[in-house]
C-alpha cells in the first residue's frame, strides 16, 4: 500500500450526525456539554480520541471553526496534523497549528495560500495542482513518513474518502442523542448514488468491536470492505422480489 492505513474517527448521534445543527453556530463539541443526559457520558469519547493514531487529518474549515484563526497559542501535542485547506486558514491560523503540531503537513491547491509565508521547521506545504485525496495519502506517507492517520473531516469529505476507496477502518463512538434535520452533517455527506452501477462506492463494513461504554454510549469499530459493484442484470426482477 503506497498510503497511510486510514480511520475515520468521530463522535456521532444515534441517528448518524456530527453536528447538532446546520449552522456554523451549532456544534457538538459546544452543545453536548450542556445537555443533560449526553453530557455526562462526553468524556469517554476525548478519552478514546487520545488513544489515536499520531497523525490526525483535518480540514482547514474545522480548524477555523475551532478557532484557529482568532485563539492564542495553544500547548504542544504529539500529534503530526494533516490539514485539506484552500481558503479556511489564515497566516495565524497556520501558526497556530504549527505551535500545536509535532509535524503539520498542509495540503492545498491555492498558490497564494498564507502557509507559503509561514517559515517553521515542522512545516510541509503540499502543493497540487488539482485537489487529490490519493495524491495527498500517498505524499503524507513518502514525505512525511506517515504510516497510519485518523480522519476526522466533514460529511462531505468523509464522502469522497468512501467513494475514492480510502477508508480502512471506522471507529465510531455514539452519543444517546437524536438530531435530526435533512440539513444536518450527517457521518458520510456528499452526493447520493444515483445507479446501480455506483454499488461499488459502497462501504461495506465488518464488525470488529462493539463496547457499551457508560451512560448509554457505545463504541463500533469496523473494517471496511470494498466489494465488486453487482451486476445489474442479476437484480431480481419485480416479479421475483
Amino acid at each position: 500500500m503506497d498510503r497511510p492505513i486510514t480511520t475515520l474517527f468521530l463522535l456521532m448521534s444515534v441517528d448518524g450526525k456530527i453536528s447538532t445543527g446546520a449552522t456554523d453556530e451549532l456544534d457538538v463539541d459546544r452543545d453536548f456539554p450542556t445537555l443533560p443526559g449526553v453530557r455526562e457520558g462526553l468524556h469517554q469519547y476525548y478519552e478514546i480520541e487520545q488513544t489515536t493514531d499520531l497523525w490526525s487529518l483535518n480540514s482547514g474549515r474545522v480548524q477555523a471553526k475551532i478557532g484557529a484563526n482568532t485563539a492564542a497559542p495553544p500547548p504542544k501535542t504529539p500529534v503530526s496534523f494533516a490539514v485539506l485547506d484552500n481558503t479556511h486558514l489564515t497566516e495565524q491560523g497556520v501558526r497556530w497549528l504549527c505551535a500545536r503540531s509535532k509535524q503539520l503537513a498542509l495540503i492545498t491547491s491555492n498558490r497564494n495560500h498564507p502557509a507559503f509565508g509561514v517559515e517553521e521547521e515542522n512545516l510541509r506545504v503540499l502543493f497540487q495542482e488539482e485537489p487529490s485525496l490519493p495524491n495527498a495519502l500517498a505524499r503524507l506517507r513518502s514525505q512525511c513518513g506517515c504510516e497510519r492517520i485518523t480522519i476526522q473531516t466533514g460529511g462531505t469529505l468523509n464522502s469522497l474518502f468512501l467513494r475514492e476507496g480510502l477508508l480502512d477502518y471506522v471507529d465510531l463512538v455514539v452519543a444517546p442523542v437524536l438530531i435530526g434535520g435533512k440539513d444536518t452533517p450527517a457521518l458520510i455527506g456528499g452526493n447520493s448514488l444515483l445507479s446501480p452501477k455506483e454499488l461499488s462506492q459502497l462501504g461495506v463494513l465488518k464488525l470488529q468491536g462493539c463496547t457499551v461504554l457508560e451512560n448509554s454510549y457505545l463504541r463500533l469499530r469496523y473494517q471496511v470492505i470494498h466489494p465488486p459493484a453487482p451486476c445489474p442484470d442479476a437484480r431480481p426482477t419485480t416479479d421475483q422480489q
